[in-house]
């Protein structure tokens, strides 16, 4: 359909119930703009490439003389004079009465009395009428626009208030008709019509919009209005023209601080936070002083490229003003300690708000989540309910984060069921930290349900549910859903190709992950980082291809870390290779010389070769070089509470019923045919201390808590901070069958999903 203004125009004043006529469509919106505004009388200029591949767009080019076929700005026939306004009395002001309106229902009643004097006709009272309905009492945007159609000549003004009404209104396409009516009426925008309008065409993310609007800008002569050159700074920043905007601010020949707050939220909508310190620092030296708009932003971006020293000039500096600070700016000062690491400041400053919403108490809880404080983030978390504060998506995500690192099925379950029975949006973050969060419970199947139920998916919700899958041993359903993801044409990155090589690595799909591994840069243009190699390291020492992964690993292109050095030594234990782990040991005592794990797996490989004296050797120069054993923790949920174990911990309350329990366990463990594996003891203990002592190790402490707190056939779940012994992974077979019982256990470097005698690893981990 052909689209016109004046039909708009028509359909407004006659169908005056339906007050909403205007294009829904931004492509519609454009092809009107084409209309009233040919290129003959506007007609910006196409970017020129610069060195950041764009340039700018800010030039207008018109003729002398108008075209014979357009009525429009500035060749058309004027306004015709109004008609003599009515008198306002003092006794009886309109704009008086419009001032003191505190209610929609004052409003109605003296707009039925500004009709029936014959006051709408004057502009001014219009005006008021327009701004207490669109503006004042949004919900009346319709009664304002009945109003401003029986307006029977219009003034700027009067549009400025509609148009900015429907942007409050999150309305912009109306905004941007109305303002192509506007050029259509005979009436001239002024800067406030340009700002609105491209207000509107950055919301709408319309380019073609916001650079015609531009061009008339020029042409109309407003360019030089510092109102207008902000918000042109803003819309281009909004389009992702950074260099444009850019341009732009630095052509002002006065720049005030609503300029440089542009200029700083355009480089933070399109992350570069390095640019806004950068320029913050020009603002510091020009001694220009910035608003709290500033502050606020320049906070931020400290926070996030971890500028701790400009964050504590800035809190010093808002002490040294005097003035106290809005609620907004002390949430962004503990945003910026948080993410800074500075938790107990942070902390300070939170609790020392009267006041926090949403924004402040997820900034605490996000920054306790980062630095992987998390029990902190759940029991602030637990705080914020009790305060009756809704928590917002980025709490959520937080908290479920954390209940992922714990390994706290029940906590996320109860936020996943908050955020279903509040009816929140499930956004795509929402929704992938709920993928997360499960997957990392070892909760695969609910993992699955969440992705399958997700409406909209990006690039980081697949790669999420192919590394879950990968990590919870299901490496073939990991590869399928890679292939699935390609199906349905989405393009992946670096980290789903992490997940992919990781899904054939623990899968034994050797051939695939070589195609896999040279499809990256092949058909992705994707570079492999170490993380990569990683994954091709453990493939191939899972394979039992150990020299092949000793000679990749000295093949690399890049450096490789003590990481990729530690998962070759790892193969070298289950395969029994000395040699080649003495090598990879050498290589990581240069990289990483204090990791006391790297030790111990020498030693316990040393153990299972026979090689007792070496073992002992390697404990020695332990001591030697000061280095001590990290003490091995477990998780487990019961009821919605963490319990905490160590290793022979006696510090749990309920230790000696703990204790008890585990010897019955062992006993029956022993009966059904299982063998104590003390290889990795003391070396000066005796066989039954060595018993006794792996006897004691955390996660077997952890399940029996779990044995005597769960119902029978319940799952257990436990979370360990160091890779599981082979005693604990032999026993742990063995409960899941004499207890009939499946447990998870997720350790440093995977999950284990134990059942019936078996674990999902195939006793390689």
């Amino acid at each position: 359909a052909q689209f016109s203004t004046t039909s708009i125009i028509q359909t407004q004043r006659i169908q005056n119930t339906n007050l909403n006529p205007f294009p829904t469509r931004t492509e519609d919106l454009v092809r009107l703009f084409r209309v009233a505004c040919p290129p003959a009388i506007c007609k910006p200029i196409a970017f020129q490439a610069g060195a950041a591949g764009e340039g700018m767009r800010v030039a207008a080019v018109s003729s002398s003389t108008p075209p014979a076929t357009t009525s429009l700005l500035p060749y058309r026939h004027k306004q015709p004079p109004p008609p003599p306004l009515p008198q306002v009395g003092t006794a009886r002001n309109p704009k008086s009465l419009l001032s003191r309106c505190k209610t929609i229902n004052h409003v109605r009643q003296l707009h039925a009395d500004i009709i029936k004097t014959g006051h709408i006709r004057n502009p001014f009272v219009a005006g008021n009428l327009l701004e207490l309905l669109a503006i004042t009492f949004p919900d009346a945007m319709d009664e304002a626009g009945l109003v401003f159609s029986h307006l029977e000549f219009p003034v700027a003004a009067h549009y400025n208030v509609m148009m900015r009404g429907y942007t409050a209104k999150d309305s912009p396409r109306d905004a941007i008709a109305l303002f192509l009516q506007m050029l259509e009426d005979p009436v001239e925008p002024d800067a406030h019509s340009f700002s609105c309008a491209l207000k509107s065409s950055s919301r709408l993310f319309a380019v073609d919009l916001g650079e015609g609007i531009h061009g008339l800008v020029v042409k109309f002569g407003v360019d030089g209005s510092a109102f207008v050159r902000n918000t042109l700074i803003h819309a281009y920043a909004s389009f992702g023209y950074v260099d444009s905007a850019r341009k732009l601010f630095d052509e002002m020949a006065e720049r005030n601080v609503v300029a440089w707050n542009s200029m700083f939220a355009g480089y933070a909508k399109n992350g570069d936070w390095a640019e806004v310190v950068r320029l913050f620092g020009e603002m510091r030296v020009l001694d220009i002083q910035p608003d709290e708009v500033t502050l606020i932003c320049v906070l931020t971006a400290c926070g996030r490229v971890g500028d701790l020293g400009l964050g504590e000039w800035i809190h010093g500096h808002i002490k040294e003003v005097g003035v106290k600070p809005s609620r907004n700016l002390v949430t962004a000062l503990v945003d910026m300690y948080g993410k800074c690491g500075q938790l107990d400041t942070a902390r300070q400053l939170f609790d020392g708000m009267p006041e926090r919403d949403v924004v402040a108490w997820s900034a605490m809880i996000s920054a306790y989540n980062q630095w992987s404080r998390c029990r902190h983030a759940l029991a602030l978390f637990n705080e914020m309910q009790i305060a009756k504060v809704p928590p917002n998506e980025v709490t959520m995500v937080s908290v479920l984060s954390s209940c992922a690192v714990l390994g706290a099925l029940e906590n996320g379950k109860w936020v996943h069921f908050y955020v279903e029975k509040n009816k929140l949006r499930m956004t795509v973050n929402l929704g992938t930290a709920l993928i997360d969060f499960y997957a990392k419970c070892g909760s695969i199947d609910n993992a699955l349900k969440v992705f399958e139920r997700m409406r909209q998916r990006n690039v980081l919700s697949w790669s999420v549910i192919i590394q879950g899958l990968a990590n919870n041993g299901q490496g073939r359903e990991a590869i399928a859903m890679f292939s699935r993801m390609q199906k349905e044409n989405v393009k992946p990155n670096d980290v789903t190709f992490i997940g992919v090589l990781s899904a054939c690595s623990h899968s034994g799909l050797v051939d695939e992950g070589w195609r896999y591994f040279a499809s990256m840069s092949k058909d992705y243009g994707i570079r492999p980082r170490i993380e990569h190699y990683g994954c091709m390291v453990d493939m191939l020492g899972r394979a039992g291809m150990i020299e092949e992964a000793h000679c990749f690993i000295k093949n690399m292109p890049i450096p490789p870390n003590a990481i990729v050095w530690r998962t070759l030594l790892a193969s070298c234990k289950v395969h029994g290779n000395v040699e080649v782990a003495e090598d990879a040991l050498r290589h990581i005592m240069k990289l990483e010389p204090e990791h006391s794990g790297d030790y111990i797996l020498l030693s316990s490989i040393y153990a299972s070769a026979g090689r007792w004296d070496d073992s002992l050797r390697m404990r020695s120069e332990m001591k030697k070089r000061g280095i001590k054993k990290i003490p091995g923790c477990s998780l487990i949920e019961v009821d919605g509470v963490i319990h905490e174990f160590f290793a022979e911990d006696i510090m749990h309350p309920q230790s000696k019923e703990i204790y008890v329990a585990v010897e019955d366990m062992m006993q029956k463990l022993k009966a059904s045919g299982y063998v104590p594996n003390t290889a990795e003891a003391r070396l000066d203990a005796d066989e039954e201390d060595k018993e006794i002592s792996v006897s004691h190790h955390s996660e077997k402490l952890a399940i029996v808590f779990g044995l005597i707190h769960t119902l029978p056939g319940t799952t257990i779940r436990i979370s360990k901070n160091l890779r599981v012994c082979n005693d604990c992974h032999s026993a742990t077979k063995m409960i899941s069958k004499v207890f009939n019982r499946e447990i998870v256990v997720r350790d440093r470097n995977r999950f284990h999903h134990f059942r019936n005698g078996s674990c999902s690893c195939n006793d390689y981990w």
